[in-house]
Parts: C-alpha cells; sequence; structure tokens
C-alpha cells in the first residue's frame, strides 16, 4: 500500500491545520497579555468578565484580556471540528489507526480544558508568576499535541517522510533543540512576568553597566545564555543533517528553525537596545512560540524517520 492511499483525508488534514493555527495564535497571544500586563483585565471574574460575556470595551487592558479569552473559545470549537472529522473517518487507517489523528485529537480536548480550567487558578490566585508559566506549560503542550495530529494527517512534512529513511543520530541533535526552546519559552514567561526581571539587563549580548541585579537579573541572564546556547544549535544543525543525509521535511524544519533563531537574536538586540517596546517583545514572544513549534515538529519528523515513532500509514 503506497503512502498516498493512507494519508488521512484531505478534511482531516484542514480541521488539524485549522486547529493547530488557533493555538499558535493563541498562545502568542497569551505572551502579549503576559507582555502588557492585561492577566487581570477582567478583574476577579471567571469565564465572564466583570459579569458580562460581552463587556464595554473601555479599556485597553480590558480588551486584550477578553480577547485572548475568545480566542480560547476559538480554539475549543476548531478541537471540536478535529474530533468530530475524525470520528467520521475513524475507518481510516491514518486517523483510527494506531498513530493515527484520532488519538491526538482526543488529547488535545484534555489539554484544552486542562489550561482553561488553570486560567481560572491564575485570574483567582491573583496572577502569581508560577502559575503562569505552569499555565503556559500547558498551552505550549497543546500546541504540540496539535502539531503531531497535524504530521499524522499528513501536513507539517507527514506526509514524505512516511517514505523516507533517517539515522537515530537526528533524533538526539533534534530532541535537544525542542527540550532547549522548551525551556527558553517558559523561562520567557517568568522573566516577562516577574516584576523587573524582563528589563533587569540593560546591556547587549550579556547585562551591562546599569543593569539592576537581584533575582530578576539572574533569570533575564539564564534565560539569555540558554536561548544562544538554542541559537547556536539550531544554526549548525541544517548543515549536519544535509551532510548526513537525512529526510527533506527535517531539514527543510532545521532551516526554518535556523532561520527563526537568528531572527530571535535581532529582536532581543532591538528589544534591550530600543528600550523594550511591548511591539517588539510580542514578536519576541511570538518567535520563540514558532521556534518551540519548528523544534518539535522537527523531532517528531526525525523519530518517524528512524523508527522510532509510529505513524498510521507507516505501520500499515
Amino acid at each position: 500500500m503506497s503512502s498516498a492511499s493512507t494519508l488521512a483525508p484531505a478534511s482531516v488534514r484542514r480541521a488539524a491545520y485549522a486547529a493547530f493555527v488557533v493555538s499558535l495564535i493563541h498562545v502568542v497571544f497569551g505572551a502579549i497579555v503576559r507582555i502588557t500586563g492585561s492577566g487581570m483585565g477582567c478583574g476577579d471574574y471567571w469565564p465572564k468578565c466583570y459579569g458580562h460575556w460581552i463587556p464595554p470595551f473601555e479599556r485597553i487592558d480590558l480588551i486584550i484580556e477578553v480577547t485572548h479569552r475568545y480566542l480560547a473559545l476559538a480554539l475549543l470549537l476548531s478541537i471540536a471540528a478535529l474530533v468530530i472529522t475524525a470520528w467520521q473517518h475513524r475507518s481510516h487507517v491514518a486517523v483510527a489507526g494506531r498513530g493515527g489523528v484520532w488519538n491526538s485529537a482526543r488529547l488535545s480536548v484534555l489539554l484544552w480544558i486542562a489550561p482553561a480550567l488553570f486560567g481560572a487558578v491564575t485570574v483567582f490566585a491573583g496572577n502569581p508568576a508560577w502559575a503562569t508559566v505552569v499555565h503556559k506549560l500547558l498551552a505550549v503542550s497543546l500546541l504540540a499535541v496539535l502539531a503531531t495530529a497535524v504530521v499524522r494527517a499528513g501536513g507539517l512534512g507527514g506526509d514524505s517522510i512516511r517514505s523516507a529513511t533517517g539515522t537515530a543520530k537526528a533524533i538526539g541533535g533534534t530532541t535537544a533543540a525542542a527540550g532547549m526552546a522548551l525551556v527558553v519559552v517558559l523561562l520567557g514567561g517568568l522573566t516577562a512576568k516577574l516584576p523587573g526581571a524582563a528589563v533587569a539587563c540593560a546591556g547587549f549580548p550579556l547585562c551591562g553597566e546599569g543593569s539592576l541585579g537581584g533575582g530578576g537579573q539572574h533569570v533575564q541572564l539564564t534565560h539569555r545564555i540558554l536561548a544562544y546556547l538554542l541559537v547556536l544549535h539550531l544554526i549548525s544543525l541544517p548543515m549536519i543533517f544535509r551532510k548526513r543525509g537525512e529526510p527533506k521535511a527535517v531539514i527543510t524544519a532545521a532551516w526554518f528553525g535556523l532561520v527563526l533563531g537568528v531572527l530571535q537574536i535581532v529582536w532581543a538586540g532591538w528589544m534591550v537596545t530600543g528600550g523594550f517596546p511591548a511591539v517588539v517583545r510580542s514578536l519576541h514572544q511570538a518567535t520563540g512560540m514558532f521556534i518551540w513549534a519548528t523544534a518539535f515538529v522537527m523531532a517528531y519528523l526525525a523519530r518517524i524517520a528512524a523508527g522510532r515513532s509510529v505513524i498510521a500509514s507507516r505501520a500499515s
């Protein structure tokens, strides 16, 4: 049986893509909520905003926070569409088979509920830093599960990887990239949330004269050093993978990671030297999320190519 004949139906692939894109927008907007200090824009009210589903849009922090909540609803609807579409095609091997889309779709429902409920905990607890980090971890986990669904449906390189063969060595490099990206993203959320941490280092690329010192500076500096190591790692991967003859999908993801990594350094330099403008901080956070998604997909594709992860059509 050819890989093309066992790809998930186009409707499933479209639903998976839609849920993944909405999830990415939602988690990026969550970073904007933190950067602008809008986490309590709706006060102590949840899920309503000051007792209203559609509150009067009189303050920017309220608008940002309630928009984030509306995006959470849009994400729920897109996940529901994915689950329903996958259920309709449950007889297809690429949907309900081992390593199929159906398992990822069901898991995405649970991972939507978890951060949604924890969002209430965050509000009722007064939006502390630790709750923000946990909320972000749940959100990026959902993003990873939806990325898995897209790959299993044949998107993001999932179509070509079925017939490709990769080396086990690529698993180590891509997994390291994904692990480092996750830590850097979570540290970025902590840095944005802790009072003074985002602006604690006055210099670039390291902390220079005029830095604030204290715990905030240590968090900021740790975030920067790990980010630099991640970018250097991402820069090395495309050349290494090309030399080894890794699958095209893995190499393409590596090139995306390289470009995003370099772009992230540009944003970081601009952000620090430009006085930490909110727009550039938002671009910085958004690029970090794209790096995490790219690194995760790259690692998953490498595992499939090396035979370490099952994908439905490959196992049939």
